[in-house]
């Protein structure tokens, strides 16, 4: 079967992974040099930790096993299995995570709660101020700058699998063929459409009432710190915007503590994890109203700064880049991905929100499964 994929993110690129782990042909076509979206701009996360109890961590916890099998054939990819910390520092954020141990898939996630002693122990970079943290074993990281490029090398090395960068698709013809903006047209037996936050031109003649909505977030990242942070971080503000620490002890959080201002209005949590260069990777905000700004605001780089040295206990090195960054997600939040069959060999996939480094290798699985590959 000869199968075009239309993305080169780390959607696209895990789906053409799996079309050429089952023996078939790809084209894969982006419309940019190489991929500058969402799967470029994130914290290369594979994020078990507070996923939704269900579909959504099933999905992860597959996810996270994919990576580490396809980690220990690609180690551009640079997989490593961290795990996280969530620390506390108040004694409603240490309820939510004592009320997270008591989920019934607790040990699924690899749950456990530290004190500070432990959390130190474990991290040492961490020498802040907090009453312990909360420990996902199952969490884990890849680089996201550097995963797309490894994982198509090795596509490249089975002989099956052909890369076509600088070229937008304009059209789907007849049943399995796409032409592109050079007027070349490409037949193959199954198109799969992976177009992450590009959700006008093509893709809204062909799914004109799509269900997914475009979020926009701003990130930073500084000059390396001079030791290691040994695992991926969390701040506690993370309980309120992820789904499993829903529960009494969330709402009695929200009505003791408040969010401060600026944090509430840019929906914004601390996260944290060190690259293999040694810098550090911190965001995150959440903006939902279009049209987006183009700018950056330095208020909410400001929040994360003085969260993070609070955490560590130190000041942070210096900031090297900001970066704003714009992905798809589903306008029902609880759903994993939006995967649309448009015709008999047409597929469009997108919408997998903030879960998309985490999810994509098994979002792209079920694809395969679901369209006989």
């Amino acid at each position: 079967m000869r199968v075009i994929v239309v993305g080169a993110g780390v959607l696209g690129t895990m789906h053409a992974w799996q079309a050429v782990e089952r023996g078939h042909e790809v084209v894969h076509i982006e419309r940019e040099a190489e991929a500058r979206g969402a799967s470029v701009r994130n914290f290369g996360l594979v994020w078990v930790s507070g996923r939704a109890g269900g579909e959504e961590l099933a999905t992860a916890l597959r996810a996270r096993e994919l990576w580490e099998t396809i980690g220990e054939r690609v180690p551009g990819l640079h997989f490593r299995a961290n795990g996280s910390l969530t620390l506390v520092r108040s004694q409603e954020e240490l309820a939510v995570a004592e009320q997270a141990l008591k989920l019934p898939d607790a040990a699924e996630r690899g749950y456990r709660l530290l004190g500070a002693d432990e959390v130190r122990a474990a991290n040492p970079a961490l020498r802040g101020d907090f009453l312990g943290g909360l420990w996902c074993e199952r969490d884990a990281a890849v680089e996201p700058r550097l995963a797309q490029p490894a994982l198509r090398a090795e596509l490249a090395a089975s002989g099956r699998y052909t890369f076509l960068p600088g070229r937008e698709v304009r059209e789907v013809v007849g049943s399995s063929a796409v032409r592109d903006d050079h007027g070349q047209l490409h037949q193959g037996d199954l198109v799969i459409l992976c177009t992450g936050a590009w959700l006008g031109g093509l893709v809204r003649e062909l799914a004109p009432e799509l269900p997914v909505r475009r979020v926009r977030l701003q990130m930073m990242q500084t000059d390396p710190l001079d030791e290691p942070l040994t695992t991926s971080v969390a701040d506690g503000d993370s309980f309120r915007y992820y789904p499993a620490f829903a529960g009494p002890a969330l709402e009695a959080l929200k009505a003791a503590r408040p969010q401060l201002p600026v944090a509430a209005e840019h929906k914004m949590q601390l996260l944290m994890v060190q690259r293999e260069h040694g810098g550090l990777t911190i965001g995150d905000t959440h903006e939902y109203d279009q049209p987006f700004g183009f700018d950056v605001d330095e208020e909410p780089y400001e929040h994360l700064t003085a969260v993070a040295e609070e955490l560590l206990g130190r000041p942070l090195p210096r900031i090297r880049r900001r970066w704003a960054g714009v992905y798809a997600q589903c306008t029902d939040t609880t759903r994993v991905v939006h995967r649309e069959q448009l015709s008999d060999a047409v597929w469009l996939v997108t919408g997998p929100g903030g879960r998309g480094m985490t999810c994509s290798p098994a979002i792209a699985e079920t694809t395969a499964q679901l369209a006989n590959l």
